[in-house]
């Protein structure tokens, strides 16, 4: 049984807040598309955990397996040795500062990395991938991120089947337990989606914030911008601030972003027209 952390209150009363979360991305592999292998050493992670803090992340994306085309997976075994040690030392560096999530899309990883510290689980295959997440996230009573994925990138409608997709997810989750306030939505930019399919995903972000749950966007340095803007991988900051505002004037909640601090500075402005009646008397 997992002991259910106090954090848990204070995440689902961040994601009710009348802005704009910022999840900074931490991966600690060597092969990821933008950062492999530049903090496989706890040290590094735990420097660049506290230094995404500084700069404004509210909660830190830690993943231990590229989910970039053409990765290799790797075991359970694996990704544990690699997110645990990670886990526990941020979740000591930072302590309620900022939240912790685990990006896995495997249960017993995810298990392990609640009981060291994480807050959040962040699937990116919706929990269609292991039978025991969902399960898993119910037990826990965390937020959970159900990312749109599938194994074909075919669509009869691109976003009729994103939204019935990812409905699939949400029924996957209801059905073992898990509550409405837990659950998180991704649009899956740059998982089974070719450079125009996520264009119009971008575009139509409002038909999956109507769905009525927080959704994360993911864009950060994806290949989507690389291409759109014919850049390489580390002069891409406009380009995902461009993607960032849009989704915040569309209804997305949450952010995940390598580029925290000019990110923050996006989210603070778009935040302050999005939500500029929040707070007024009328």
């Amino acid at each position: 049984m997992i002991t259910l952390s106090p954090r848990n209150a204070r995440s689902m009363e961040m994601l009710r807040d009348s802005r704009t979360l910022l999840m900074g991305i931490l991966n600690v592999t060597p092969d990821s598309f933008s950062d492999g292998g530049l903090y496989m050493n706890v040290e590094a992670a735990v420097r660049r955990a506290g230094q995404m803090v500084e700069d404004g992340a509210d909660i830190i994306d830690i993943g231990g397996e590229s989910t970039r085309p053409g990765h290799v997976p790797v075991s359970a075994e694996e990704e544990m040795n690699r997110v645990l040690p990670v886990v526990r030392a941020v979740r000591e560096a930072v302590g309620d500062r900022a939240l912790i999530s685990i990006d896995t899309y495997k249960s017993e990883v995810a298990r392990e990395a609640i009981r060291a510290g994480a807050d959040i689980i962040n699937d990116i295959w919706g929990l269609k991938r292991d039978p025991g997440m969902a399960s898993l996230a119910a037990e826990a009573g965390c937020p959970v991120v159900l990312m749109h994925n599938r194994e074909t990138a075919v669509y009869d409608d691109l976003m009729a089947d994103v939204l019935d997709d990812l409905r699939q997810s949400i029924d996957i989750a209801k059905r073992a337990g898990v509550r409405d306030e837990q659950i998180i939505l991704d649009p899956g930019i740059g998982f089974a989606k070719s450079h125009d399919e996520n264009l119009i995903v971008l575009n139509h972000l409002e038909k999956i914030t109507a769905l009525g749950y927080p959704v994360l966007l993911a864009t950060s340095r994806k290949r989507v911008i690389r291409h759109t803007l014919n850049l390489p991988m580390d002069d891409l900051v406009e380009g995902t601030a461009a993607t960032v505002a849009i989704g915040i004037a569309k209804g997305c909640r949450i952010v995940r972003v390598h580029d925290v601090k000019p990110i923050k500075r996006t989210i603070t402005m778009c935040d302050a027209i999005v939500y500029s009646g929040a707070n007024c008397k009328q």
